[in-house]
């Protein structure tokens, strides 16, 4: 392929970045972890690396019965696959957001994302030894960090992660963690159950996690760092038992999955309340046709291309979602568009009239051959 430009491939500069602030992500995947927890993905149409610290979060921005409601969730996926995020939800009785993202959360919906931050986090604590203590649903920022660890190949950080759940059903990313185990060496995985109910069959470790059982698990974890999430209760027996025990608590991270820095929300009311305005002021449209299909719709100057087929009830097919691979390409009849591609598109085709929608941007009124 000799107009292929290798340059172009590795050019920082043709992808975007994400950094703290409002960003607008669609739902890629809806996938179910257990009877009650599900992992919801998200991503942008254009090609943005998603740069954050294992164990960080992000704050959602939702209308729900005619009202905005923030609510915090760690990134249970690792910057080691930078296109995308994922969030891992349980669903609480009574809980607000929670049941409202399991019951209407699908693929193709949009919603407002506001982050990254946090200081619990493997990156800036590093050590060659790690411990990874979680209990339920707050096994998601651990996972990040685990997950970052096993993707890079960091032969270099030996990690133990021993997780406790009430039943062997609760249990959260349960084969993904025995596969990770299964192979390197320097991971080891443990699972506690609280107990096993009816029919239920279980050879792990039993009842809630003490220092005797933590010895068996990890005998060296005075030496290591450790890094502690779950309900409080879970946290708070931990740290009583490491300080019984003698640990240097300077080397102890914990993250409560329940609670949310009120600096951080604060700052992400006031960037959704500048984005209430901006979507309140006029914004100028276009129209965009697809010949083949028959369709348009009215899309406004700035629109991904992919996201404006989307919006006529159009799927263009994509793979890389970075303008690399060439999967979304199209021919444009009408019309211009700006793209910022990574080298997925000869300069021929572009000559033809072909862009790659995944990363092309709508300037004025299109008909598109598709």
């Amino acid at each position: 392929m000799s107009d292929f430009n290798t340059s172009d491939f590795m050019n920082p500069l043709t992808i975007q970045t994400w950094s703290n602030g409002r960003h607008l992500l669609r739902c890629a995947r809806v996938i179910a972890e257990t009877h009650d927890v599900t992992t919801f993905s998200f991503g942008m149409n254009q090609p943005v690396l998603f740069f954050f610290k294992p164990g960080q979060f992000v704050t959602l921005e939702l209308e729900i019965e005619g009202k905005r409601v923030m609510r915090s969730y760690t990134i249970s996926s690792s910057p080691s696959i930078p296109y995308s995020i994922s969030i891992t939800v349980k669903r609480i009785p009574g809980g607000l957001v929670s049941n409202w993202l399991h019951d209407n959360m699908k693929p193709g919906m949009q919603l407002a994302v506001h982050g990254p931050v946090g200081n619990f986090n493997g990156i800036d604590f590093p050590s060659p030894k790690v411990l990874l203590l979680s209990g339920g649903v707050g096994i998601t920022p651990v996972m990040s960090m685990a997950r970052w660890w096993f993707d890079t190949d960091s032969e270099e950080v030996d990690v133990i992660f021993a997780h406790s759940a009430r039943t062997p059903r609760d249990i959260i990313y349960a084969k993904e963690l025995d596969y990770m185990s299964s192979r390197i060496d320097n991971f080891q995985f443990h699972m506690i159950c609280e107990r096993q109910e009816v029919g239920q069959s279980w050879n792990g470790y039993r009842g809630y996690l003490n220092l005797r059982m933590m010895s068996l698990i990890a005998p060296d974890f005075q030496e290591r760092e450790i890094f502690c999430c779950g309900p409080q209760p879970y946290m708070t027996a931990v740290k009583s038992m490491l300080e019984d025990a003698g640990f240097d608590m300077q080397r102890y991270h914990e993250e409560s999955f329940g609670a949310t820095p009120v600096k951080d929300v604060a700052l992400a009311k006031k960037h959704a309340d500048a984005a209430e305005i901006e979507e309140q002021l006029p914004k100028e449209e276009v129209k965009v046709s697809f010949s083949d299909s028959g369709k348009s719709a009215n899309i406004a100057i700035g629109t991904n291309l992919n996201e404006a087929a989307t919006e006529a009830g159009i799927n263009i097919p994509k793979a890389c979602g970075v303008g690399i691979c060439g999967a979304c390409r199209v021919k444009i009849k009408s019309g211009s568009c700006e793209m910022d591609h990574n080298g997925g598109i000869s300069e021929q085709e572009i000559d033809m009239g072909y862009v790659l929608s995944c990363c092309s941007v709508v300037t004025e009124s299109l008909v598109v051959e598709y």
